[in-house]
This record gives structure tokens, C-alpha cells and sequence, in this order.
């Protein structure tokens, strides 16, 4: 791979991610690579300054942080097939990112230079929002990225709904249409969308099941139902999945993207929920990666790899 530009995105109020930013971006210099460095988080949207500063999108993007750094990179980057690099400095439980001690190998750059790891394409989700009025308001950064559509949102772990207001109850109803076919009403918190990538994020917290990422599908969970009978279903991943709101029309539903804030669907709007075009390039340092190893790891399993090797 070339590295002749690469963006360095760490997260922000993590001291540690910082510093390691600035080490990783003095070691890359020294391989003649261009190096662009920037934060990420709630309140901090890089990509509009950093493409303006390099002129064009990088060869690799390294993200240092947990899953919510990883997930707000990919869902700006994706559509432009930027491999993201991941370490897991200052974050959680990161599935999506290498552990930090990975950072010290003295072959690292040079393995990536000579191609020495493998690409895992990463199945999102994206949601259209067909309003019925002209007073629909995104809740997105002004400063999003320039080739965001409006009322288009992008996930690579979930896309889910939740009732919008603290003054009135938690509970919203929504009726989900598939493939043109009426299939429930859920009366509850929500629901959830989700990738396999996502299955083991908010969905599985909600009783989903965990999907192999090789397994392309969407989930859908709901939040907390006021229902026995309500459980979680897989569909194919070319189903056409439609959200509207029922119910009293003085309640709002508010749609998230992998966490962050997405929009307010208004009484009479139609969310459409359908597979992206693009895919998630997780560049991977092991040529040939365990998935199983990383639900044991991360989720305390009691099998061990290690210890029947």
C-alpha cells in the first residue's frame, strides 16, 4: 500500500490518544508519507478542514480511540473507500480496533507498505427520510461532510428510533413495512436496525443475536416491548425496510446513527431502511483474522484459543 498521505484521527479529550497521534505521525514521516492529524468526537468534525488541507482523500485514515471513533470515521470515509486503520487507545471494549500494544512493533509501517494484512469490507445501512411537510430539520453538524445528502443517513453499526422529549413517557409506536408488506406495530422504547457488524453492539443489549460480519443481513430488535410476543428477526440484506410513526401525533421519534444524532421524524414522514452502496474498508493487521477469538476476548467468554494451543 502507499502511503504517501495518510490522516491521523484521534479522539478527542483523550490525552493518550493525542500523544500517540503525534508518535505515530513523526514515525510515518520518516516513510515519506504526507501526515494530516486531527480530533474527533461529539463536538469535533475534522473531515471538511482535513480534505481542504490535502487537497484529496488519504491512502489510510488511522483512527485511535474505541468503537464510537471507529464508527464516526467510517460513516464519513466509507463512501470514499478509505481503509481505516484502528487502535484502540483511550476507548472501550473495541471490537473494531487493534489492541494499542500493536502500536510498538518495530515492522509495523513496513508491513502495511508491503501489503502484509488483510481488507475487511464492512456491510451499513443507510436511511432516507421521505417528508411530508417542509419542516423537517436535520440535527446534523453544518460542518458535515461535503458529500452528505440531506435527510440521507449513513451506519455502520445500527440505525435505531427512539421517542424524542423527556417531558412524556419513553414509549413511541412505529409500524415497519418489509419488501411492501406490512409486518408489525411496536409499542415500546424503540427499535433497532442493525448490521452484523452492529450485532454485537446496541442490538445484542436487546436480546438480538450475533451475526458473522461475512453474513450480510439486517436485524431488527425491538427496544424494550410492550409485547411478549415482540422478538427480533434477521431479513435479507436487499429488503426494503419502512418506518412510519403511528400512534398520538404530538409525539416525535428521533432517529440515531451508531449513537450520534440523526434527525426527528415528524408525524406522516417515511424512513426508509436499505443496505449502502458502499461498505466499510477495515484494514486488518492479521493476514488471515479470528472472529470467534474476538467475541471470546471481548466478551469474557469461558473458551480460550490460547489455551488449547
Amino acid at each position: 500500500m502507499r502511503l504517501d498521505l495518510v490522516w491521523v484521527i484521534y479522539r478527542a479529550g483523550s490525552h493518550v490518544a493525542e500523544k500517540e497521534a503525534l508518535v505515530i505521525a513523526s514515525e510515518l514521516k520518516l516513510h515519506g508519507a504526507n501526515i494530516f492529524s486531527a480530533k474527533i468526537g461529539l463536538g469535533e468534525n475534522p473531515f471538511r478542514k482535513l480534505l481542504s488541507e490535502s487537497n484529496r482523500f488519504p491512502d489510510l485514515t488511522i483512527v485511535l480511540g474505541g468503537d464510537g471513533t471507529v464508527l464516526n470515521a467510517a460513516r464519513h470515509l466509507a463512501k470514499h473507500k478509505v481503509p481505516i486503520l484502528c487502535f484502540n487507545v483511550g476507548g472501550n471494549l473495541g471490537f473494531l480496533a487493534h489492541d494499542r500494544g500493536l502500536l510498538t512493533a518495530r515492522d509495523l509501517w513496513q508491513r502495511i507498505i508491503e501489503d502484509n494484512f488483510s481488507i475487511e469490507k464492512r456491510m451499513m445501512l443507510k436511511a432516507n427520510i421521505e417528508s411530508t411537510t417542509s419542516l423537517h430539520k436535520s440535527l446534523l453538524n453544518s460542518d458535515e461532510d461535503p458529500c452528505d445528502t440531506k435527510n440521507t443517513f449513513l451506519a455502520l453499526n445500527d440505525i435505531y428510533f427512539r421517542n424524542y422529549g423527556d417531558e412524556v413517557s419513553p414509549t413511541c409506536t412505529l409500524e415497519l413495512e418489509i419488501d411492501g408488506e406490512s409486518v408489525d406495530e411496536y409499542r415500546g422504547d424503540g427499535l433497532i436496525f442493525s448490521t452484523p457488524t452492529g450485532s454485537t453492539a446496541y442490538a445484542m443489549a436487546s436480546g438480538g443475536p450475533i451475526l458473522h460480519p461475512d453474513i450480510e443481513a439486517i436485524i431488527v430488535s425491538a427496544i424494550c416491548p410492550i409485547s411478549l410476543s415482540s422478538r427480533p428477526i434477521v431479513v435479507p440484506a436487499k429488503s426494503k425496510l419502512v418506518i412510519t410513526q403511528s400512534g398520538e401525533n404530538t409525539r416525535r421519534v428521533k432517529l440515531w446513527q451508531d449513537g450520534a444524532s440523526g434527525a426527528l421524524i415528524e408525524s406522516g414522514d417515511r424512513c426508509v431502511i436499505q443496505k449502502a452502496a458502499h461498505q466499510a474498508f477495515i484494514l486488518v493487521l492479521e493476514e488471515s483474522p479470528s472472529y470467534y477469538r474476538t467475541l471470546t476476548q471481548k466478551l469474557h467468554w469461558a473458551g480460550s484459543f490460547e489455551s488449547k494451543q
